[in-house]
């Protein structure tokens, strides 16, 4: 099954503002795009549209050879799943949270169990977190949670927006390297937008550079000058910076 974008604009509701200015990719099995642009880019933007959060003004976004906008939502949802950068437990225990969408799946309790345990294990949540609330929880660890209940899912395509703002070093390297074996694997689709150019380097098979809306650049990670990218985000940092007049003169 393939994820393809034909030209995909967002604009608001009246018209005045383009937020996405037609957006086109595609995407097989076993590919990892790796979404770049300084914050206001259109990152989390995109993201919204591939799980049907959001539904493009112009363009279509199309699921196999099918308009993603007749697949009804939960259809959708259930193939292609977004943890977002702030994700939270809804008052639920660790536990419970992660079994949850599982238990929406009418998956029985062995199944739940089996996937809850294979998660837990792989991510090294330590067990004394399974009976805590987000409360109890730290930011970065509620985000490790989330990606831990997206994954125990099994979804065809895993949509991360900043899935490392809140991890340490160590568990954001890790997490890249799950994610990349996961692709070989179980031929999943992932699509991480992420500031972090160091980590995109590292997860990404094709990199999507977006700027204002519009994309600059899509192509192999292999073809990106990754030191020009680093300083093409510092002078559009500079420019919002001026533009707001927040740049000292």
């Amino acid at each position: 099954m393939s994820l393809t974008l034909d030209r995909v604009s967002l604009r608001t509701t009246s018209g005045r503002l383009t937020l996405l200015d037609e957006i086109s990719l595609g995407l097989t099995p076993g590919d990892r795009l790796g979404v770049v642009g300084i914050s206001g880019a259109g990152k989390s933007l995109l993201l919204r549209l591939l799980n049907r959060l959001q539904d493009p003004t112009t363009g279509q976004i199309f699921w196999g050879d099918r308009p993603l906008t007749e697949i009804p939502i939960l259809q959708v949802r259930r193939q292609i799943v977004l943890v977002p950068q702030e994700s939270r437990l809804l008052g639920m225990t660790v536990i419970e949270a992660m079994a949850y969408p599982l238990r929406l799946r009418d998956l029985g309790a062995a199944e739940i169990q089996r996937r809850v345990d294979r998660w837990c294990d792989r991510l090294k949540i330590p067990s004394d977190w399974l009976g805590k609330t987000e409360l109890q929880l730290s930011v970065g660890q509620r985000q490790w949670v989330a990606i831990a209940r997206a994954l125990a899912t099994e979804p065809q395509v895993l949509l991360l927006d900043e899935p490392t703002s809140a991890l340490d070093v160590g568990r954001a390297e890790m997490l890249m390297e799950l994610l990349s074996s996961l692709t070989q694997e179980r031929s999943m689709m992932l699509v991480m937008a992420n500031h972090q150019l160091d980590l995109v380097r590292q997860f990404a098979s094709t990199v999507l550079h977006l700027r204002g809306g519009r994309m600059i650049t899509c192509c192999p990670a292999t073809a990106v000058d990754w030191q020009q990218l680093h300083e093409d985000f510092i002078a559009a940092r500079q420019q919002v910076d001026e533009d707001w007049g927040t740049v000292n003169t």
